[in-house]
């Protein structure tokens, strides 16, 4: 008899019919899983399978717009969940309100799909999803956990209508004692890649740890989810440099860790990124549902993929009435030839380019979900720009080889690291932000760096205060100013730590004495000036936390909470609300 191994998470809700979502499951044999809301919306769906286990991705229809409705999963006429013995509140399924031609009256916002009361968007990475060990947790309450608590205990509290992951859902490269423990069971963990995560069989370790928690479960049942995959995801600094590329690719695991980290991405975390009409057109998704085993058809698919990243794309883009979001691939879609060296392959940045701009007049705020930082602490920025130049051979043999085993130490890899791709990307920012169609802001949103802050970039021809040009709006142009407010808005760990060292470093890094660190390197390097100039607003605040972006109209307000212990368990404690648009 089948049962319900993992999920159910709600994925994909649309926002422009309110009457779609869909429903990704774990069954733990084939079977036919069947979604049952309580307001007559239904969809069924056969599993597929890849490496002995059994998936299925529900296309839910005939929802009502601006409604909420709780759901069922069925495998057969049984009922798999919610739980019989279940203490959390029913998972349901909210849908935006839209226009009818019966109801012209509604403003431009609502008909678009946003809610009357806004979208709200909470968004993080890096979660270590692993257990405390005897009650301690090492590194602090979990974020998403205390999230979950929260909202499953108090009915009336604003839920966010999509959360966004980040990146680092999974530690491939960091497991935790109970899943060590799995792991020695099946081979010797003496041998490579030890107690890493070496096929797809453990990868599926990694999704039950994070996923099972009740409460995380809960909460993903009931919250539309968006993802991207980090480093983590496969390996700490996953495609640093054409140089780690060779070396990584020349130990015996490396082949079928990349193999399996990309196939379980594509069923765990992709599939659920996309509309059901993305879903219908994808021939991967079709091949793999065709087959009675569709590990082969995803082998093969990930294999490509590794070896020519750009047949494949995981960046993707979503619209939330008059909010779009564009989810940024920056670790599969590098070029990392030194003489080419790019954070996104030339077909890629096209992408990003027409993803931004297209339509700006349909969109109120544009959010950009990079797991990497765009703007960094100065001195971090102009060290990384720093070391890319050396790299390059701008001084030569000698300085090349010390730069890649600096590069490789300190992680440097962000945005900076890659300073053609930082300039372009810094260009689309500058013109999705200009113009008499200008959005009111325009939000970077990144992880990865494990503290929180906010960073308000500055055009050379944009006066310092409010990140917006003086005067009248006018047409883009090379020499154009940002009408949009521009900010990088960073927060991470959901569930990690940093030690002090690190800590105290990036605090230096926006220092006086940094930025003049900074200045140095650049001439050093001969890297040349950034095309923006920019300062930490907010921030840094070092512990598990969780930004949540509310947007109504052209007003957006921005929190950050963070998971504190006390006496009565952990808590959601807010260290910073702000509005990021004039009142009024």
């Amino acid at each position: 008899m089948a049962g319900l191994r993992l999920g159910p998470l709600l994925r994909y809700v649309d926002w422009e019919s309110g009457s779609t979502a869909t429903v990704w499951v774990e069954a733990s044999r084939p079977c036919t899983v069947e979604v049952r809301c309580a307001d007559g919306a239904s969809g069924t769906s056969p599993t597929f399978s890849v490496a002995g286990h059994h998936y299925a991705l529900v296309v839910v229809e005939g929802l009502t717009p601006g409604s909420t409705t709780a759901y069922e999963v069925l495998i057969g006429s049984r009922r798999v969940w919610p739980p019989d013995d279940t203490r959390l509140p029913p998972s349901t399924i909210a849908t935006p309100p839209v226009a009818t031609s019966a109801d012209p009256g509604k403003g431009m916002a609502e008909s678009a799909g946003a809610a009357s009361d806004g979208v709200r968007i909470s968004f993080g990475s890096c979660r270590w999803a692993a257990a405390p060990d005897g009650g301690h947790d090492p590194v602090g309450p979990d974020a998403l956990v205390t999230l979950a608590t929260h909202l499953a205990a108090d009915p009336a509290a604003e839920r966010p209508d999509v959360l966004l992951l980040l990146g680092d859902q999974v530690y491939a490269d960091e497991t935790s004692a109970a899943t060590r423990r799995r792991l020695a069971a099946r081979r010797d963990l003496k041998e490579p890649p030890g107690a890493e995560i070496a096929d797809y069989e453990e990868y599926t370790y990694l999704y039950d740890e994070s996923w099972r928690d009740p409460e995380v479960r809960w909460l993903l049942s009931t919250v539309p989810s968006c993802m991207i995959f980090d480093d983590h995801d496969v390996i700490d600094d996953w495609n640093t440099s054409a140089a780690w590329q060779r070396d990584i690719r020349a130990t015996p695991w490396w082949h079928e860790r990349i193999v399996s980290g990309l196939m379980s991405y594509w069923v765990h975390q992709h599939l659920g990124n996309l509309s059901p009409a993305e879903l219908a057109a994808d021939p991967v998704y079709a091949a793999v549902r065709a087959a009675p085993d569709g590990t082969e058809a995803l082998r093969r698919f990930a294999a490509e993929t590794d070896a020519d990243p750009a047949r494949t794309r995981w960046s993707y883009r979503r619209d939330f009435g008059r909010v779009r979001l564009v989810m940024v691939d920056t670790r599969a879609a590098r070029v990392l030839a030194e003489d080419r060296r790019a954070m996104l392959d030339p077909e890629e940045a096209d992408w990003l380019r027409e993803a931004v701009l297209d339509d700006p007049a349909s969109y109120d705020h544009l959010l950009i979900g990079s797991s990497l930082p765009w703007l960094l602490p100065p001195l971090v920025h102009d060290a990384e720009r720093w070391n890319a130049s050396l790299c390059a051979g701008v001084r030569g043999d000698r300085w090349a080889r010390f730069g890649e085993k600096v590069r490789r130490a300190g992680d440097l890899e962000h945005w900076a690291a890659f300073p053609d791709s930082f300039d372009r990307f810094t260009e689309v920012l500058r013109e999705a932000a200009s113009g008499p169609d200008a959005p009111a802001t325009v939000c970077v949103l990144s992880g990865d760096v494990h503290h929180a802050y906010v960073t308000e970039p500055r055009w050379p021809d944009t006066p310092p205060g409010n990140g917006r040009a003086s005067g009248t709006a006018s047409a883009p142009d090379a020499g154009s100013a940002p009408v949009a407010r521009v900010l990088q808005l960073t927060c991470s760990p959901v569930h990690n730590s940093v030690p002090r060292w690190i800590q105290a470093g990036f605090r230096f890094g926006w220092s006086r004495t940094g930025r003049r660190i900074g200045r140095f390197l650049s001439h050093h390097g001969r890297t040349g000036a950034s095309p923006v100039t920019w300062d930490r607003t907010d921030g840094p605040w070092f512990g598990n936390q969780l930004m949540t972006l509310t947007l109504l109209g052209r007003k957006s307000a921005l929190t950050l909470v963070q998971a504190t212990a006390g006496k009565r368990g952990a808590q959601l404690e807010a260290v910073l609300e702000r509005s990021l648009t004039p009142e009024g």
